[in-house]
């Protein structure tokens, strides 16, 4: 069973105003939760800068969510054929999310490294 903890990658539903965020989690508190994340809508994008070995216009931006503002909170995992988001990553720039931000390797699905 994966674990939803620090170091998992995670997508996370707000409410007030709605978005969607994709990213690492850095805690989860009664006050809220850390992480380190983007737009679930810039993903493809700062995918792509990332193949391309391009300067980075996009990234991860570290940031506090009110736990009054989450809505729910997925584990970062394939669905049948759908592959997850770190999976696209992998095999599209050839590193893990967790190396290429500097956070060392993961365990390859998306729960916090051990």
């Amino acid at each position: 069973m994966s674990l939803i903890g620090p170091g998992a990658l995670v997508i996370v539903h707000l409410v007030n105003p709605t978005e969607k965020l994709w990213g690492v989690l850095g805690e989860l508190s009664l006050h809220g939760a850390t992480l380190r994340a983007i737009s679930v809508e810039s993903f493809d994008d700062w995918m792509a800068q990332a193949v391309r070995g391009s300067d980075q216009t996009l990234g991860l931006a570290t940031l506090f969510v009110p736990l009054f503002r989450v809505e729910k909170m997925y584990l970062d995992e394939s669905v049948g054929e759908v592959e997850s988001y770190h999976q696209r990553f992998r095999r599209r720039v050839g590193l893990s999310v967790h190396e290429y931000i500097g956070l060392g390797d993961d365990t390859g699905d998306g729960s916090m490294p051990s």
